[in-house]
């Protein structure tokens, strides 16, 4: 299949911001020099660089020009969240402190149904009943992912850790609150894949259309069943997630 000419043009200037020839702050070539360089018209030479800006590797400065865009500082998260740290306090703050920055959270919980989707996850019949919490992660008070977590009502119904963030055990993490009713974990599943972020989320994190995201399912387990599975976003621009894991 022939390539189109402006994704051949978006193509050579994304591999040169990628192996460094174009730097974070560096100008692009004008509309008219890539057409001239390529031999391409006005329209095509715009849509390859609006193509790029979309995609969060160019950003357009009135009355200037259009620039590599400057990312900020790739931070690495530890996904190491279920041992000490996660048990008596929040995992996400554990973690920004790791860090030295001051981690907090806008949540917002209400149930609902399993789609059969998390019906699987859960162990469940889809359409049972579930606690649905939505989760805006910031770091020094800037967005930094997202979560959506979903655990199965027919376990905390009537106990003090129906809300995941309010009463006593609030903000405790998953481990520590399950502990509270009889459960302990004993495993976390967890599958990461990669995609181009949504709309709202890119609204939410700040992102621009056409950037990356990490997608983490998450699944926490006792021995019998699982308690807790969740979609964890994670802008790749920000961070890489490293995974430590024991050897017995």
């Amino acid at each position: 299949m022939i390539q189109p000419a402006y994704q051949r043009i978006a193509d050579d200037l994304r591999r040169q911001i990628i192996d460094g020839s174009l730097a974070p702050g560096d100008r692009v070539p004008s509309r008219a020099q890539i057409r001239h360089r390529y031999e391409v018209s006005d329209a095509v030479a715009l849509q390859a660089v609006r193509l790029l800006i979309t995609e969060g590797f160019l950003e357009a400065k009135s009355g200037s020009g259009t620039y590599v865009r400057r990312k900020p500082e790739l931070k690495r998260l530890a996904r190491s969240w279920y041992g000490s740290s996660g048990r008596d306090g929040s995992p996400f703050r554990a973690e920004m402190q790791r860090q030295g920055r001051a981690g907090t959270w806008r949540v917002s919980s209400e149930t609902g149904s399993a789609d059969p989707r998390i019906a699987e996850r859960l162990d469940v019949a889809a359409g049972d009943p579930v606690m649905v919490s939505r989760y805006t992660f910031l770091a020094d008070e800037q967005p930094v992912m997202l979560s959506t977590s979903w655990e199965p009502l027919d376990l905390t119904r009537g106990t003090p850790v129906i809300f995941p963030e309010e009463g006593p055990h609030a903000g405790a993490g998953v481990v520590a609150r399950m502990r509270v009713i009889g459960q302990r974990i004993e495993s976390v599943h967890e599958v990461v894949t990669a995609r181009p972020v949504l709309q709202s989320e890119a609204e939410l994190l700040g992102e621009a259309l056409g950037s990356v995201v990490l997608v983490i399912r998450r699944t926490y387990r006792t021995a019998e069943r699982a308690v807790e599975t969740a979609d964890i976003v994670v802008p790749t621009d920000r961070y890489e997630a490293e995974y430590v894991l024991p050897v017995e």
